[in-house]
Formats: structure tokens, sequence, C-alpha cells
């Protein structure tokens, strides 16, 4: 382990703290290769990030079944609160109210049947999952419901992507070894920042016209 990280262990903090901290910006990361080079949009870069991070406390299984059900509830609710025309802000709130009392009770059922990983997940996890809900419906009102549920499911993919790389040990011990690294992570971002062409989805999606392209400057 390098010598400062160690230094920095020894002053109290926790080593998994450490852990998380010098892996964040290798999510980050991962998220702005996703969106500037694939074309995966997602919510953005710092919403799949931190889900990634959730799922790190809950548990893949019971972290995408909270996501689930947190969308679902939170998409219901917005149905049977539109009828009644509140203000956006007090709308959200008790939505939030809502799903919040659901996962209550999903969490005393996973505990009545045993499924002690589901009783036993932190607050932490189940705050950041919930805040997902306002960013969805937001979409919602926005864009529409397909898109919502697209941009959902895009976030869910690379948040459980980023959730297996960043649990690979060996990962984890490279960081601690060589926290430096972090300096190559910038490099690379600073060069996606001046990422022009395509993302390669943009190539998939308008495959056709380029082809018409091409064999337009062939003939010129």
């Amino acid at each position: 382990m390098d010598s400062f990280i160690q230094f920095i262990i020894n002053q109290g903090v926790p080593k998994e703290t450490v852990e998380l901290m010098l892996l964040f910006p290798i999510i980050a990361t991962l998220m702005v290769i996703a969106r500037q080079v694939i074309g995966i949009k997602a919510f953005g870069i710092y919403t799949p990030s931190i889900v990634a991070i959730a799922l790190l406390f809950t548990g893949l299984k019971y972290g995408v079944f909270l996501f689930v059900v947190i969308l679902v509830i939170g998409t219901a609710t917005r149905l049977i609160l539109k009828q009644f025309r509140l203000l956006y802000l007090p709308r959200v709130a008790i939505m939030i109210s809502i799903v919040s009392i659901t996962i209550l009770f999903v969490l005393v059922l996973g505990g009545y049947f045993n499924r002690t990983g589901l009783a036993s997940v932190s607050i932490f996890p189940l705050l950041i999952l919930i805040t997902i809900m306002e960013k969805f419906i937001a979409v919602q009102a926005e864009k529409g419901a397909k898109t919502a549920i697209f941009l959902s499911l895009e976030t869910l993919f690379l948040s459980i992507m980023a959730y297996f790389i960043v649990g690979i040990e060996q990962l984890k011990e490279l960081m601690l070894d060589y926290p430096w690294l972090i300096l190559i992570i910038i490099v690379i971002n600073a060069a996606l920042g001046k990422w022009t062409g395509l993302r390669f989805l943009e190539y998939v999606r308008f495959r056709e016209i380029i082809k018409q392209r091409i064999r337009e400057s062939g003939k010129s």
C-alpha cells in the first residue's frame, strides 16, 4: 500500500472510504466514455455514478429491485397526483413521502420473509436511490414517459457495469498502491473533452446516411 494512503488510514479514515474516493473518478470516467464515445445518455454522469455506489452497499440483486420499485411507485404516484394539478415541488414532496413509506414496507417484508440482505439495507443507498425518482419524474414531465424509461434503463445499465468494475479487488489494490493513477484519469478526461467525432451509436443510427455520403464522395 502506498505510504500516503497508509498515512490517511492511520489517521482514522476507513479503508473502504479511501477505496471509494479513489474509485469514484474511475466510475465518472467510465460514464464520460459511455456518453461521449459510445453515446449512452442515461441521467447524465453523476446519477449513474452514485447509483453504482448505492449498488455496492445494497448488493446487485436488492439494489436493482429497489431501483425498479422506486421508479414504478414514483410513476404511479405521479399519474394519480396529476389530476389534482398541484405545483411541482409539493407534488415531488408527496411522491417522495409515498415512496419512502413503500420502501419501508418493502424492508419490513424482507425481514418477514427472512430476506435479511433486503431488511438490513442501510439508509445511505436508499436515499441515493430515492433521489433518482425526482430526476425520473422531471424527465417524464419534460420529455415523456418513453424517454424517461429509456434513460432509466441506460442509467441502470451503466450503474451495473460500474458496479462490476469497481468490485474487482485487483483494481482496488492497484489504486491503493498507486493513487497517483488518478492523474492519468484526469489526462484521459482532458482528452475526452476534445472529442469532436460522432458517437458509436450515432454511427449505427445514421449508417445509411453515412454510406450514402461515402458513395457520393466516391462518385465525385
